[in-house]
Parts: C-alpha cells; sequence; structure tokens
C-alpha cells in the first residue's frame, strides 16, 4: 500500500485530465453563451456555399 502512495506516474495523468475536463467545461459554457453568434457565422457558411 505505502508503494502505491508514494508513486507517482499516475499523478501526472490525474493532472492532465483534471486540465482537459476544465479546458472541456470552459468550452462548452463558451459555445452555450455565444451559440446564436455561432449559429449565424455557420448560417453564413452555408449560404455562401450555395
Amino acid at each position: 500500500m505505502l508503494s502505491f502512495i508514494r508513486e507517482e506516474e499516475g499523478q501526472g495523468l490525474v493532472e492532465y485530465a483534471l486540465i482537459i475536463a476544465v479546458i472541456a467545461i470552459a468550452v462548452i459554457v463558451a459555445m452555450l453563451f455565444l451559440r446564436g453568434q455561432i449559429q449565424n457565422i455557420f448560417s453564413n457558411i452555408g449560404n455562401n456555399l450555395t
């Protein structure tokens, strides 16, 4: 049990996972607030392609 606690290999993985989770939450929140503007941008792109 003590050797498991002293190992730090998994610690880096957990830190990266937490960073990715925070970034994902920030992106989702930004998309929720900018939903209308993003929709207009994609609509304009779609209209210009047709």
